[in-house]
């Protein structure tokens, strides 16, 4: 009886290791017979946006639904500022994937492969996207004497002789514009918020006439709304030619005050912190605002600049030099959007690239404050020259988002070292250093023409440079090496704030020249991530219908 039973299971084993083998055999074939362009769809794992809306009142709930079809203007404009007319793209490609993934770059260029063009027959993209005429040449540019050429809100055209000539965005999209303000107009209405309302209603204005610093002031001065609107033309990220121009982005939130609460008393901290900057005191002379604000929210909708290709989990703003100045800035903590980016990517890909020893040290509260931190730290440093060159933006052109970045990266981890040592975040500080490092792998990934990307390829091999993490070539693992990571963080921060400060260009142009760049290492380390099939970021399930609006 026994050996019949031994027998019967030997059969049952058997069969089930060939239906595993089969299933397997399936498998593969199933995934071979998908397209390259499936394959970089499925790089992007779909997340569901919703929210506790049983925080809001009905009037606000029924603000949520006219702020998402502003939002969706935007989105509009944005195809209009990254490829031109998104129907006619649409019409001239047949499958389904192409089209997919053509939505998710609002393009055809994959902005996480360098802006490589993934449809046949298109060209390679414009650095200046469609704020500029195509064969416009910098030497042009700069020879023409045009006191609005540089406004965050001017299209460059050509008239009927060709010569270069403004085009307001109020002008340009004077017809979204003006659609748009009247539904920020409907939702002040709806308002319960006084500083909400005056926000929406000069934005509103803002939008019609391009002078926004006055709604930024008042979008400053709010605290105690719950429903939270970002809109209009923001980030300069995607004019690479020059970074002057803003492009058209939204997002709709709700505050989790809870959250909020416990992020309060980190801005009454700036001055200190710019105070002691590892850097001569040249170079951090100007005063950060102490009406900077901390929150955290759960994002309801996504449009346009913010929605293409990486999603955005922080967001520091506004951008106005002038206006920080005065009134300091405000962080939004996208946590939802972070939570999803750290349990789908970040915990499985320090499961391939992080050393056994210290894996347990990726923790969702280190990625939060790191992200957290990166954003106050866009206030710290120096917004001017120091020797009348005028702003950093404008003096390092289409490489200052991308060394910003870098700077809110560096200087956000200096941050958070300091305070820890001031007893003022708890925790081991291990997790954010190892944290860290697991996020640079992350963000790297989102290729050269992503700004936050190259941030990240500068940092790795400057830390690599620096002995900040040792590489064990046997299991294809790194890790920190506490003392050197920190000297590292120093000396790129004091690096990266006089690059900024002397607005030397071309010490830029080494500094990316020299370690803006993965090499052979790197790459194997991120083929091994992608061999693992974890997803290079994320797109969303969102809308009123999700929301049950």
């Amino acid at each position: 009886m026994k050996k019949l039973l031994f027998l019967a299971g030997a059969l049952i084993i058997t069969a089930s290791c060939t239906n595993k083998t089969t299933d397997d055999n399936n498998a593969k074939a199933e995934e071979s017979e998908k397209t390259e362009i499936q394959m970089k769809v499925d790089e992007y794992a779909t997340f569901r946006l919703t929210a506790d809306l049983s925080v809001l009142s009905e009037n606000q709930k029924k603000m949520i639904p006219i702020l998402i079809e502003a939002a969706k203007i935007m989105d509009g404009i944005f195809w209009k500022e990254a490829w031109g007319d998104k129907e006619a793209l649409m019409q001239r490609i047949e499958d389904e994937a192409t089209r997919r993934f053509s939505e998710i770059n609002y393009g055809p260029w994959d902005r996480l492969d360098a802006d490589q063009p993934f449809i046949n027959g298109i060209e390679p993209k414009p650095a200046g996207a469609q704020f500029y005429p195509e064969d416009m040449t910098k030497e042009e540019f700069e020879a023409w004497k045009n006191p609005d050429k540089s406004s965050l809100y001017t299209l460059i055209r050509r008239d009927e002789d060709g010569a270069l000539y403004t085009l307001p965005y109020s002008e340009a999209f004077q017809k979204e514009h003006t659609e748009a303000a009247g539904l920020l107009r409907e939702a002040a209405g709806l308002a319960e918020d006084a500083g909400l309302k005056k926000y929406l209603e000069l934005r509103a204005e803002a939008l019609l006439t391009d002078e926004y610093r006055e709604s930024d002031m008042a979008w400053m001065e709010m605290t105690d709304n719950t429903i939270e609107v970002v809109i209009g033309p923001i980030e300069n990220y995607e004019d690479k030619l020059y970074n002057y121009k803003a492009a058209h982005e939204a997002y709709v939130l709700i505050k989790d005050k809870s959250w909020s609460d416990r992020l309060a008393k980190y801005a009454s901290f700036l001055p200190q912190l710019q105070a002691e900057l590892p850097v001569e005191d040249a170079y951090k002379t100007e005063k950060p605002g102490t009406n900077s604000q901390l929150n955290a929210y759960d994002v309801v909708f996504y449009a346009g600049d913010c929605n293409a290709g990486s999603k955005t989990i922080a967001i520091n703003l506004p951008n106005d030099e002038q206006v920080q100045l005065a009134k300091g800035s405000r962080r939004l903590q996208l946590k939802n959007a972070m939570q999803a980016k750290f349990d789908k990517i970040m915990l499985p890909l320090a499961e391939v690239l992080i050393s056994e020893s210290q894996r347990s040290h990726v923790k969702f509260d280190a990625f939060f404050t790191n992200t957290m931190f990166h954003e106050v730290a866009h206030g710290l440093g120096i917004k001017n020259t120091i020797n009348g060159k005028g702003t950093v933006r404008r003096s390092l052109q289409e490489k200052a988002s991308a060394l910003e970045e870098g700077k809110a990266d560096i200087l956000g981890l200096y941050m958070v070292t300091k305070l820890h040592g001031a007893g003022e975040i708890e925790g081991d500080l291990m997790d954010y250093y190892v944290t860290f490092l697991a996020g640079i792998f992350r963000s790297v990934r989102f290729g050269a023409s992503s700004a936050h990307g190259k941030a990240n390829m500068i940092r790795f091999n400057y830390f690599q440079e620096q002995n900040a993490f040792s590489f064990n070539s046997e299991t294809g693992a790194y890790e920190v090496n506490f003392d050197d990571f920190q000297a590292a963080m120093n000396s790129l921060s004091e690096k990266i704030l006089i690059l900024q400060g002397n607005g030397d260009y071309e010490g830029v142009t080494q500094l990316f020249d020299e370690m803006g760049n993965v090499g052979e290492e790197l790459q194997a380390a991120l083929d091994r991530v992608g061999e693992a099939g974890i997803p290079r970021d994320i797109v969303f399930e969102q809308g009123k219908e999700v929301l049950g609006l």
